[in-house]
């Protein structure tokens, strides 16, 4: 995944706040990137609204 794509909710790893469970579905454009508290990274996304937020990589899907 790379910075400008269009990503695409399909689904939420661990219980979030009702802004974030909102965006389930939804699609937004990947703006960088987030180290997680682990070794992983986190993909930063904002949507059409200007709400951005941070997912995993694997709760995403590419848009073509």
């Amino acid at each position: 995944m790379e910075i400008g794509q269009k990503v695409k909710v399909f689904r939420l790893r661990d219980r979030v706040s009702p802004p974030v469970v909102k965006r389930l579905g939804q699609v937004g454009i990947i703006l960088g990137y987030k180290m997680t508290d682990a070794s992983g990274v986190g993909v930063v996304v904002q949507f059409e609204d200007n709400f951005s937020t941070w997912f995993f990589e694997d709760e995403l899907k590419l848009v073509q």
